[in-house]
């Protein structure tokens, strides 16, 4: 299993400049390979040749001196990452690729190399986590903040992918793989919970425990759009239009941060407290296409929560499933199983069986049925 570590890094000045000519020539080496493989054969689908367009770096270093200024190993996984996305789009898993604008997201990635040289071992990367430095290809020992509990990295560096956010700080994520590693299962009861999300309230649990949707874009808002409507009024490229562009950046990271950290408390808490998880498979992309709740869907970062409950149940040892999208949660009665039609009117809150007479609160009468699916999946694996 792989795992990355993301830390700040500060570099001085020397090392900034080093990091944004790296930007550029991983950029111009992605932008130059796509631009060869077009003109090659537009209609060809065949796979993208990366062997040999990284034999053909050697020949654009004598042509072009500055390449060979950074890392050449950045430029080789350029490549790879180049071809990667043409795999991607040639099985219909991705977007044809396009060329890259340093004015967007800035990055480049780094594979962990070793060698020996009378019997002394040497790598291009080194993380020391007691004295907070990180050693990089070419930009040499950096400080790096992150992790203030963690002693030492688990399992084996992988790569590196070292970024540039939009606000203007820089970080480095560390791959790892720590495949061998042996999970020790928690030691508590099989207590299974069931997962409502929402937008007004974030989660309904089966448990009755409601976590509130914090709605971070809304308390920034207007903020930004005050921000925004005076950058349009900037003259492109200007150091006044440079220095809004920060400005806004800063608030998008302050929006990332809140909400990360947020969400991250709460699936810690999830899943140290529950052996079994179950949450339900939503189609966001196509909920994203209803205009009135596009933004809310958008602040409440459903596909994060999702995420990072999946990655800590298997690090845990916990079990996570998710039911299907047509099961229709909260229309059935989760005492006597009528279905009630009416219920797909989002506007209906409360609701009352006609079977049974039982009053539901919508979101927890969801919660409890998407539970007693789990049970089923969960029996169906261990018995069956």
């Amino acid at each position: 299993m792989l795992k990355a570590y993301k830390f700040r890094l500060y570099l001085n000045d020397e090392q900034k400049t080093l990091v944004n000519k790296t930007f550029g020539c991983t950029r111009f080496i992605y932008n130059y390979f796509l631009d060869k493989k077009q003109n090659e054969n537009i209609s060809n689908k065949k796979k993208i040749r990366a062997f040999d367009y990284c034999k053909e770096i050697k020949l654009l270093i004598k042509e072009k001196e500055w390449l060979s200024e950074v890392d050449s190993c950045a430029l080789r996984c350029t490549i790879f990452d180049l071809e990667d996305a043409f795999n991607n789009f040639n099985r219909g898993t991705g977007e044809a690729p396009k060329f890259k604008n340093k004015f967007k997201k800035n990055s480049y990635r780094t594979n962990y190399i070793t060698s020996e040289y009378k019997a002394n071992k040497y790598s291009n990367i080194k993380v020391d986590l007691k004295n907070k430095t990180i050693k990089l290809p070419k930009i040499k020992e950096v400080s790096i903040r992150g992790y203030r509990n963690l002693e030492e990295l688990d399992g084996r560096i992988i790569n590196t992918t070292i970024s540039r956010d939009s606000s203007g700080r820089y970080y480095v994520s560390v791959v790892t793989d720590n495949t061998n590693k042996k999970i020790n299962p928690k030691e508590i009861d099989n207590h299974i919970i069931g997962l409502d999300l929402g937008i007004k309230t974030l989660i309904t649990t089966s448990d009755k425990e409601e976590y509130e949707n914090p709605k971070v874009l809304s308390k920034y808002e207007n903020r930004l759009k005050k921000l925004q409507r005076s950058l349009t009024r900037k003259q492109k490229g200007s150091n006044n239009y440079n220095k809004l562009k920060i400005k806004i950046g800063t608030i998008y990271r302050k929006i990332k941060n809140t909400r990360e950290y947020y969400l991250h408390n709460i699936s810690k808490k999830i899943t140290d407290e529950n052996k079994i998880i179950v949450a339900e498979t939503l189609n966001i992309k196509n909920m994203m296409k209803n205009h009135k709740l596009a933004k809310s869907i958008s602040d409440a970062s459903w596909y994060e929560l999702i995420r990072q409950l999946q990655y800590k149940s298997k690090n845990k040892g916990s079990k996570f499933y998710q039911i299907e999208t047509s099961y229709p949660s909260t229309q059935i009665c989760s005492c006597c199983g009528y279905k009630n039609k009416e219920v797909k009117n989002l506007k209906i809150r409360h609701w009352e069986c006609k079977e049974c007479g039982r009053n539901h609160d919508r979101d927890l009468n969801a919660a409890i049925n998407i539970m007693s699916e789990g049970i089923k999946r969960y029996m169906e694996e261990s018995y069956c």
